[in-house]
């Protein structure tokens, strides 16, 4: 960047969505270069800034810090912003997810309702919170998923019905996901690699990424859709 983009650690900030004191704990912890000194002011650059953005993507998805240094110490000390971002982009979500931490209270006042042991535990048997934490708070996976299990529990099917379905979603989804990361990795991000990380393919790599990951998502819904009609016409036949 030339002198007059270079940004104080106020400006990275505002760019970033991060406080100063995130930022300057995250440097005293490593994960962003010492920026640029003048003086006494220390000014920061687009690899400071994409390498911000990583981490918070990283953070988000639920990384530890011990994770996130982690991976990071796996990137090659010279890699830019443009390989920081796609790095991003391999990692966003493909499906929004919002993690929050809510006492029985403040889970009951989301969910409209009293709810009872028995339910909030269906409710964790379905995947929609988890009731980890011994200090009795409750991490709910995102208040769509609430609606859909409190919808699900007022269809009136027995718990244990509930729980196995759950299951073997997530049981086949898990492979599912575990066979088309692979074989992204090795017919797409592996060739990538194998021709010395080329700039020119980077934006067209991460646009591909942009794009297949609703189509892929549509594809799967439509897929289990079509084995669901075909395994009924069978057994009717």
């Amino acid at each position: 960047m030339s002198q007059p983009d270079l940004l104080t650690v106020e400006d990275l900030a505002a760019r970033s969505g991060v406080t100063v004191r995130t930022i300057r704990f995250y440097a005293g912890r490593g994960l962003l270069p010492p920026p640029t000194l003048r003086g006494r002011l220390g000014l920061y650059g687009k690899d400071h800034l994409a390498r911000l953005e990583l981490v918070s993507e990283l953070s988000s998805l639920g990384f530890t810090l011990a994770a996130i240094e982690r991976f990071l110490e796996r990137l090659p000390a010279s890699v830019g912003a443009e390989e920081l971002a796609l790095q991003r982009a391999l990692l966003a979500p493909w499906v929004p997810e919002q993690l929050e931490d809510l006492d029985r209270a403040e889970l009951e006042q989301r969910a409209g309702r009293s709810l009872s042991d028995d339910e909030i535990s269906a409710l964790e048997a379905l995947g929609v919170l988890d009731q980890a934490g011994t200090d009795g708070r409750i991490r709910l996976h995102g208040s769509a998923s609430l609606a859909v299990g409190l919808e699900s529990l007022e269809m009136g099917l027995p718990p244990e019905v509930l729980r196995r379905s759950n299951e073997l979603i997530a049981q086949h989804t898990a492979a599912l996901a575990e066979d088309l990361m692979r074989l992204f990795q090795d017919q797409v991000l592996q060739p990538y690699r194998d021709r010395g990380h080329p700039a020119q393919e980077r934006e067209r790599l991460q646009e591909l990424l942009t794009r297949l990951k609703p189509i892929t998502v549509r594809g799967v819904v439509t897929a289990f859709g079509r084995a669901i009609n075909r395994t009924i016409r069978e057994r009717l036949g």
